[in-house]
């Protein structure tokens, strides 16, 4: 079985690398987004610059970008009625099937850690519209209190926390938590949050409205999509993107959308999903 599913994950990773190519994207190399091979060729010019802080960056991919940030707000999403069928093409087959492993799981969660099975945090959406993101709870119940409580004590943490908005060793996270995220399973009650236009298949990360400020001249790219349930922070890394990079990658998106585009990044993130230790 081993076999198979290596066999299976070689021939999607390279039917997606096929489907990338064809678009404004480039093939984004997972293993190589973090910048450190540079010269790589099949690693997109704008995912390959150093880290730095979004809306700051001196590199030619954040100038190239910055120079044409201005734009309206679009009065549709992006992509408009063609991107809203294929997330309902997607997203009513893949919520029928993963229907019996959301019930297992929200079990799991509510025998394990007691209180609500579902965490529902407000985000900034299409137009800056706010909306509740479904996902399964991963943390205890006083997570805010642990955080609040672990960034006191911890300046290193504390650092780590107002750069990236997250924490590679998070005191919060439970540990069936960790296999949740790791497996991406955490994040499948979003396909609801799809079906109700709230969200994308493919887009940009789903943000608080406080981070919108740290995408700087890139702000009016976010607001014109609805953010996604994965994305090209999701085929570059996953949590191993840094949170400037992901910037960058999302307006990378927005700016170069095409159906196409969106089909190869769904096809990819089938091999995203594999690489656990990607994920926090």
């Amino acid at each position: 079985m081993a076999a198979a599913m290596g066999v299976n994950a070689r021939n999607i990773n390279l039917v997606s690398r096929s489907l990338l190519a064809g678009t404004g994207y480039g093939i984004v190399n997972p293993a190589k987004a973090n910048g450190s091979c540079p010269s790589d060729p099949a690693t997109p010019m704008l995912a390959q610059s150093p880290a730095q802080p979004a809306g700051q960056g001196s590199g030619q991919e954040n100038a190239a970008l910055a120079g044409t940030h201005s734009r309206r707000l679009e009065p549709v999403p992006l992509g408009g009625r063609a991107k809203r069928i294929l997330d309902l093409v997607v997203a009513v087959p893949a919520l029928i099937v993963s229907a019996p492993l959301m019930l297992v799981v929200a079990l799991l969660v509510k025998v394990t850690a007691g209180g609500p099975v579902l965490f529902a945090h407000r985000r900034m959406g299409f137009n800056g519209r706010p909306f509740d993101c479904y996902k399964f709870r991963t943390m205890v119940a006083n997570a805010e209190d642990v955080l609040r409580d672990h960034l006191a004590n911890n300046p290193q943490a504390e650092q780590e926390w107002r750069t990236d908005r997250k924490l590679l060793h998070d005191p919060r996270v439970t540990f069936l938590g960790r296999m949740l995220r790791k497996s991406s399973v955490d994040e499948l009650p979003q396909l609801f949050n799809i079906l109700r236009g709230e969200m994308s298949c493919v887009g940009p990360r789903p943000i608080m409205a406080d981070e919108l400020q740290q995408y700087g001249a890139f702000s009016s790219d976010y607001l014109r999509a609805r953010p996604g349930l994965t994305g090209l922070w999701q085929i570059s890394g996953r949590s191993s993107t840094g949170y400037a990079r992901r910037v960058v990658l999302d307006a990378q998106y927005v700016r170069n959308w095409s159906l196409w585009g969106d089909i190869a990044i769904l096809a990819w993130t089938v091999v995203a999903v594999m690489r656990f230790e990607q994920a926090s």
